[in-house]
């Protein structure tokens, strides 16, 4: 229950944060698999295209993009028994369960590769969909708990834990799920390798509210991405004039580092509260389904952008991921487990988030919102705009390097060339990346000061209706 309640400054409990962030490890066991490991499944096992799979991924992203405003749109605009948000947890959960699963079934193997293209591009454009459904909603409940910067800062850290769990799960579990199902030994240098950039979020995130304290938001901003730039000259050095199996411990320190960097994509979730409190200062509105699915976009816009250049300049460059010798086992079977395996403990943690989130601030607009209006607000909204362009450009960053990371521990096997693209790939265009998304965030106008000012308004405007 809420407690210590001060017009909307509400406190939470630890089971209500934990709650709320068990939805997005339920979501990153999904959206995980299909980031860093869908374009690898298409290539190696299906052995589509890599150009194919380029334009599908970019296509299905566009598409997502006209759609994301489309549920933001209705749930702004609906109020659901079971919660404005919450209700699509259940609702979207079962299905997207079942595409998940539907994703990788071992049957599309043996099919003729018409069929496969076909396959592929139902299963994920209806995932995608889905996926939507779920993850739109799911970011506006943050933004309805509480209107305390203190508590959302709470919740974002301990939502970032959770997702960073799941990052983590499938990163390392897949591969070593994978070698388990197919039963050949784990090569734990990569399986470590993939997922030890996330081992900072374990640190950093629970102590957001004393380091913001120590460096300032924007501080605080500027070190991790520091701390990131000097870990992807790290790895890029190492990769070009050593032998990576005899500096494996500084390689990992590195991989460590590059995550720090990483972590500000995290951290901007963080902003987009502060985004929908400036746009009801302005409108008297609280739009949160509308501006979660604005940013929802920004996000699938740096996660396609990877998805579409990865595959397509590797290939152009001589590195076909459909021909050459894969990183990780091919086996059908052993792709469809894994994936369901985590598909069915998502829907399990999606419930429990439905049990333990608490909506305390909802609002629905007396005439319904229209896409003209989301326009305006977008054209109107600076700072929302800024968020964006980081949102961006951070995960792909992110995302650009994620299916590439199961190659660079096994370097040495791949010609100059090839090697080559593994490391600009997992390195210099990730570090390029970050410096772009330090300046974006040097340009982002919202203090804590003119938030608290804003949060006074709109209360005092709320009590003297």
């Amino acid at each position: 229950m809420a407690n210590e309640v001060n017009n909307g400054y509400y406190k939470l409990s630890w089971g209500q944060r934990i709650g709320f962030g068990s939805g997005d490890l339920a979501q990153n066991l999904i959206f995980q698999t299909v980031a860093c490991f869908l374009m690898l499944y298409l290539t190696t096992v299906l052995k589509i295209n890599p150009g194919f799979v380029s334009r599908l991924i970019l296509s299905v992203r566009l598409l997502d993009c006209f759609w994301s405003p489309v549920v933001g749109k209705y749930i702004d605009n609906h109020n659901p028994k079971l919660g404005k948000y919450r209700t699509y947890l259940l609702y979207g959960g079962i299905p997207l369960t079942v595409a998940a699963c539907l994703l990788m079934l071992p049957a599309a193997a043996t099919w003729g590769m018409t069929g496969k293209i076909i396959y592929a591009t139902v299963s994920y454009t209806l995932l995608s969909m889905i996926y939507s459904d779920v993850n739109i909603p799911y970011g506006s409940i943050m933004a309805s708990m509480t209107r305390d910067n203190d508590e959302v800062l709470i919740l974002t850290s301990t939502r970032m834990v959770c997702a960073n769990i799941g990052q983590i799960i499938v990163q390392a579990g897949f591969p070593i799920g994978l070698a388990m199902v197919v039963g050949i030994a784990v090569d734990w240098n990569q399986a470590v390798f993939m997922a030890i950039g996330t081992i900072p979020a374990f640190i950093i995130l629970p102590s957001l509210p004393i380091l913001k304290k120590w460096f300032g938001k924007k501080g605080l901003y500027y070190l991790l991405l520091s701390v990131g730039l000097v870990g992807f000259a790290a790895l890029f050095i190492i990769g070009k004039f050593f032998d990576i199996d005899k500096c494996m411990t500084l390689v990992q320190i590195a991989k460590i580092m590059t995550g720090v960097g990483l972590l500000v994509g995290s951290l901007m979730w963080a902003l987009v509260p502060e985004v929908i409190t400036e746009a009801e200062y302005r409108t008297g509105n609280r739009p949160a389904a509308t501006v979660n699915a604005l940013a929802g976009v920004a996000f699938k816009a740096g996660f396609s952008l990877a998805g579409f250049i990865t595959p397509w300049v590797m290939a152009a460059i001589g590195f076909n991921l459909a021909s050459e010798e894969s990183a990780l086992p091919t086996d059908p079977k052993a792709w469809f487990t894994v994936t369901c395996i985590f598909a069915i403990v998502g829907f399990i943690l999606l419930t429990y988030c439905f049990l333990s989130s608490k909506e305390n601030i909802t609002t629905t607009p007396e005439k319904p919102v229209t896409f003209g209006e989301m326009w305006q607000e977008f054209k109107a909204n600076k700072c929302l705009q800024l968020v964006l362009g980081i949102f961006i450009v951070v995960f792909l960053a992110s995302f650009i390097s994620a299916p590439v990371n199961a190659y660079y521990t096994h370097l040495s096997d791949y010609n100059p060339t090839v090697q080559n693209a593994i490391l600009w790939f997992t390195t210099i265009i990730p570090a390029v990346l970050l410096v772009i998304v330090g300046y974006l965030i040097y340009k982002y106008p919202l203090t804590d000061e003119k938030l608290d000012e804003m949060n006074k308004a709109i209360e005092a405007k709320n009590a003297a209706k």
